[in-house]
């Protein structure tokens, strides 16, 4: 990956992307954030739906994933795969896809590696793989970006487009790392701060920071947002966590009920979860700045 450094085998650990890539644009930033980074031995990534959005979402966020593998010339690196591209009917009932397979094969395989699977949209496809063989729920952790604030919950958009898969999780067993809207909302990043550490650095920066451009200027009518003059990389995290899981920076709570209103209820004695209070934006950006200009001018290694 024209990094000037390794990691340690012992170190390194495995990844599954679930993305909703083609939903707006910050997922991009996400995906190849992890391609980037030695740690990850990356076994999949999965395009995810968006709801209502698109009617063919995950074919929509599979090719986008495609997309920027054949930026980074990368096409036939890592395996691509699409997810469910509907909600799960009922917290009964799941939906075959190939995306719920691919967790189902890498979390059961033999590998002293432990399997984490980043979440950067709905959790249809976790909850369909554990509905399908709940003996995953102990040989993997979930990272979700999605949720609202605690300790009440509210509407949030990756939440919403799968409440019931959200059930579903929170009432396994699964180990779940959760960094709900407030913190993930953490990571905002100037337009211009793009222009100068992004948009030059390769077909890959060029394409990240027009993408991202494109969808600010889209989406100008919209009350709240976009601002004008930034964005929020609200999907990073889910990158970042994997390098450091940051230690001190989130609580252990009983997960709680999520009703259809996306409130939470506290439900005592359910087990506990992972749910951050923070993250560390300068390192998320710096290292992600970082590792892109050293994948567009390998001379610098």
């Amino acid at each position: 990956m024209n990094m000037p450094f390794e990691v340690p085998e012992q170190k390194q650990i495995r990844v599954i992307i679930n993305t909703d890539a083609k939903c707006e644009a910050d997922d991009q930033y996400a995906i190849v954030h992890a391609i980037l980074s030695p740690r990850l031995k990356i076994k999949g990534i999965i395009g995810a739906h968006f709801g209502t959005r698109s009617s063919t979402g995950a074919e929509d966020s599979y090719q986008e994933v495609l997309h920027l593998l054949d930026l980074m010339h990368m096409k036939d690196k890592f395996r691509v795969v699409k997810g469910a591209n509907h909600k799960i009917p009922d917290t009964l009932t799941p939906v075959s896809s190939n995306g719920a397979d691919l967790i189902i094969e890498e979390a059961m395989k033999d590998d002293p590696l432990p399997l984490f699977v980043t979440f950067q949209g709905p959790l249809t496809d976790l909850a369909s793989a554990y509905l399908k063989e709940p003996r995953i729920a102990e040989r993997l952790t979930a990272i979700w970006i999605g949720g609202g604030t605690y300790p009440d919950g509210d509407v949030e958009f990756n939440l919403s487009n799968d409440i019931e898969a959200a059930q579903v999780v929170f009432n396994s067993p699964i180990h779940v790392w959760q960094v709900p809207k407030n913190v993930y909302d953490m990571v905002r990043v100037g337009l211009a701060e793009l222009a100068v550490k992004v948009r030059p650095y390769g077909e890959i920066g060029k394409y990240l920071y027009e993408y991202l451009i494109q969808h600010n200027m889209k989406n100008g009518d919209r009350p709240q947002w976009p601002k004008g003059e930034i964005w929020v990389l609200g999907d990073s995290p889910a990158t970042s966590l994997l390098l450091d899981d940051q230690a001190f920076d989130y609580d252990l709570i009983e997960a709680p009920n999520i009703h259809s209103d996306m409130s939470y209820q506290h439900k005592a004695g359910n087990r506990k979860i992972r749910v951050y209070r923070s993250v560390d934006s300068r390192f998320i950006l710096e290292d992600f700045y970082a590792k892109l200009s050293l994948f567009a001018n390998p001379q610098g290694c």
